[in-house]
């Protein structure tokens, strides 16, 4: 819930969000705020917003303007700026996928700390949260809190087609099923989602099983 996060952040967030309002930005929130905006909990306090690469130029130049630092980190999916020491993530492909028009309209107008802003839908939430995971950033508990409080605005079955390319995705989802959080995989579903996993799904340097 948003009261879980401090002021100075929830200001830091308002006063990003305004930024972009102002400067015409097509922009939807992200991360643990978006989650707790739509009345889940996250293991994260972080303010992320997603827009579209073609807009990072006149993004940092609005918050510039606005008296925040810019910063173009070495990473090639994200610009940060800061609000005094608070940072805020301007994200533009998020998990190897690019921010686009259809992206950023899936998202919905919610009320966040006295603003009405877009935020990202519960199932893109969770794809999100599901394809970080990798063979160096695999624990599972970080994705317990947003599923288990956001599983019933969530397209279970979306999630999974969506994500049927990661092997680590579709072990969470398993353990998730496993632990009745959600609904398990229907049968004749994608594949990848349940018995052996696709070729693709596996990582480099594994068998079939997706063992090393």
């Amino acid at each position: 819930m948003l009261s879980e996060i401090s002021a100075e952040l929830l200001e830091t967030m308002k006063r990003a969000a305004s930024v972009l309002r102002r400067a015409e930005v097509p922009f939807a929130l992200a991360g643990s705020f978006a989650v707790y905006a739509r009345g889940g909990t996250s293991s994260e306090h972080d303010v992320d917003f997603v827009i579209r690469e073609e807009d990072v130029e006149r993004t940092l130049e609005a918050y510039a303007e606005e008296g925040f630092r810019t910063e173009r980190p070495p990473e090639d999916w994200l610009v940060k700026v800061y609000d005094e020491d608070r940072l805020v993530d301007l994200i533009f492909r998020p998990v190897q996928r690019q921010v686009t028009e259809e992206v950023l309209a899936e998202s919905s107008i919610v009320p966040v700390g006295a603003l009405h802003i877009p935020v990202l839908s519960a199932t893109m939430l969770m794809e999100h949260k599901l394809l970080t995971f990798s063979q160096h950033h695999c624990d599972y508990s970080r994705a317990l809190p947003l599923a288990r409080s956001l599983r019933e605005q969530i397209d279970w079955d979306q999630v999974r087609r969506d994500t049927a390319h990661s092997v680590y995705a579709e072990a969470c989802l398993y353990l998730l099923s496993l632990l009745e959080i959600i609904p398990p995989a229907a049968e004749g579903g994608a594949p990848g989602q349940h018995g052996q996993p696709t070729q693709d799904s596996v990582p480099a340097g594994a068998d079939r099983t997706g063992a090393w």
